[in-house]
């Protein structure tokens, strides 16, 4: 590991207990510009969890204590109950397709992360992933608690173990198998990153307006890399907020994934033509395997500041 990665690590890596919500209010009471936090939640057929990681955030980061302003969920297409399960909760709902309808939407969570940027207002913007189980309010409180207190930061990540089923420390698949290698190669000083493509993380709006948004499952590294190199490896931090419990997805859909956040990687290292975005996969049929071939995410959207309505929203 770089020496710089080395002391990064010891003044940027923190415990959501660092933080207690006291002190976070009372940085708020003294901020005379009152920044403001918006959490996000991007959901696709997620009645099953949606509903209580929006109440939890209600109850305790904006009734009990004061510290979000503005709580929505974006839905991406949904066709259970998520967006009533999420607005009876105490959501503001908002249906990705209603977001700039003069640019068809993309398939992806990239996509809907990107679009909402023209739907919230908040200073601090919060990402939670909608399928989260045992949600505790420190995945929002962590994150956002270093951009409260320290004007330096820009961007913030949880970490946190990541089970699977009953073995611990065995989730995060595609970060050992692609994210953790790519970034130790070519972005090494990315290599402090615990959790590169976990979905909960904190970012100021003024950087978020200038990244370009990866439309699918490269977006997290695509906004990690390119952070980096916009505002500097000590702009970034990451939080512990303990465990992180979540659906986890079969082995095809890693591979797609996989094949996703090696072409952010690969557009990245190169900015030039992208070889084949295409990955076929087998599934056994009646007569044997079957080739099944699915595009990769090749679509980026370019920086929110870039779009019309967005600078226009912003500058009236």
């Amino acid at each position: 590991m770089l020496e710089e990665v080395e002391r990064w690590l010891t003044r940027r890596s923190w415990s959501s207990g660092d933080r207690p919500l006291h002190q976070l209010t009372d940085a708020r009471a003294a901020d005379t510009r009152r920044t403001s936090v918006s959490v996000v939640l991007p959901a696709l057929n997620e009645e099953a969890t949606v509903g209580a990681i929006v109440a939890v955030i209600r109850r305790e980061l904006m009734e009990k204590i004061r510290l979000v302003d503005e709580l929505v969920v974006i839905d991406s297409g949904s066709t259970d109950a998520t967006a009533a399960v999420a607005r009876a909760a105490g959501a503001r709902v908002v249906h990705r397709d209603a977001i700039l309808p003069r640019i068809p939407a993309l398939p992806g969570k990239g996509e809907v992360l990107w679009r909402s940027l023209l739907v919230t207002s908040g200073e601090i913007v919060c990402f939670v992933d909608a399928d989260l189980k045992d949600f505790s309010a420190d995945f929002v409180s962590g994150t956002v608690g270093p951009l409260l207190t320290d004007p330096a930061v820009q961007f913030v990540k949880a970490m946190y173990d990541r089970p699977l089923g009953d073995s611990a420390g065995q989730g995060g698949r595609v970060t050992e198998l692609v994210a953790r290698p790519l970034l130790n190669l070519h972005w090494p000083q990315l290599a402090g990153f615990v959790q590169p493509l976990g979905g909960e993380y904190a970012v100021r709006r003024s950087l978020l307006e200038r990244l370009p948004f990866p439309v699918g499952y490269g977006v997290e590294l695509g906004l990690l890399v390119d952070a980096l190199h916009t505002v500097g490896l000590d702009a970034l931090g990451q939080v512990d907020v303990g465990v992180r419990r979540h659906r986890h997805q079969d082995g095809q859909a890693l591979g797609r994934m996989a094949a996703a956040i090696y072409r952010t990687a690969q557009l990245r290292l190169s900015r030039g033509h992208l070889v084949r975005p295409a990955l076929t996969q087998f599934e056994r049929g009646e007569d044997g395997f079957v080739p099944r071939t699915h595009a990769v995410d090749t679509e980026e959207r370019p920086p929110m500041r870039e779009i019309a309505e967005y600078a226009e929203r912003h500058a009236a």
